[in-house]
């Protein structure tokens, strides 16, 4: 199902477009990186049962717009811009790095009623993405060197191993990552230098971190050290594969925490 697509101006005119399903409380959904509006339909679906489901096509994706130059500010106005176009309370769900914009948004003032996040990628002290990884990415986004910028993506900031790369490079999966190689670097951005921010201990939402048992061990420590940081979070660790959970596993956690009336 599919529904009506609208657009609405962010603070410095890019054209941000989104669309909603579904009837109930607001949901607005931030994809993570190689994502557009479309990339979570499974969890999408199920959401609908529940919740009026807003879904939106970040910078440089799909039907949005994109204006040089680039920075996680503006994609936390695009945020708020569409968040203000439902002109109604909002809950948020972001996944990936969609989940760490959008507690960058949170920790700037913008308002939702709750928020979850799905595995935000910090890393901590031991695992670090490589010193210059955003500068790299850029460089070869510059020099439309898309399968090395995929590349670079898959294993320094998901940690796939170089001989997994190099077989993937032959599915769909990798024609459809590089379709948004250059938006790969803007993900790099809103990570910053991958650690958790400071300024997440000044949101005042109530927040859900949620995680995988089948993930890496690092994606878990990042969704405690998140966890930590938010004053008051909570956080759940489900069943799942790297990196993933099955939607039907997911959304009854999620719908008991939207309406959780604390």
């Amino acid at each position: 199902m599919v529904g009506m697509i609208h657009t609405v101006t962010s603070a410095d005119g890019t054209p941000i477009a989104f669309e909603r399903r579904g009837e109930g409380p607001a949901l607005v959904v931030v994809a993570g990186a190689g994502n557009d509006r479309h990339g979570d339909e499974p969890l999408v679906a199920e959401l609908t049962a529940e919740f009026s489901v807003v879904t939106y096509d970040r910078r440089g994706r799909g039907d949005s717009g994109d204006t040089a130059p680039y920075s996680a500010e503006r994609e936390i106005e695009d945020l708020a811009a569409v968040v203000a176009a439902l002109g109604e309370p909002v809950i948020v769900h972001g996944i990936s790095s969609g989940g760490a914009l959008a507690l960058l948004a949170a920790a700037a003032g913008v308002p939702m009623e709750r928020l979850s996040v799905f595995e935000p990628p910090y890393r901590g002290e031991t695992e670090e993405v490589p010193e210059g990884y955003a500068d790299e990415m850029r460089e070869l986004v510059a020099a439309d060197r898309w399968d090395d910028a995929v590349a670079l993506f898959t294993m320094s900031a998901v940690g796939t191993p170089a001989e997994a790369v190099a077989a993937a490079k032959a599915t769909p999966m990798w024609a459809e990552l590089r379709s948004f190689a250059p938006t790969l670097v803007y993900d790099a951005f809103v990570m910053r230098d991958s650690k958790v921010p400071g300024e997440l201990a000044s949101i005042a939402t109530p927040v859900l971190v949620v995680n995988s048992n089948g993930s890496t061990d690092w994606l878990k420590a990042a969704a405690l050290a998140a966890a930590k940081t938010v004053p008051g979070a909570r956080q759940v660790e489900l069943d799942g594969e790297f990196h993933s959970v099955a939607p039907e596993r997911l959304v009854p956690e999620l719908s008991a925490f939207y309406r959780d009336p604390r």
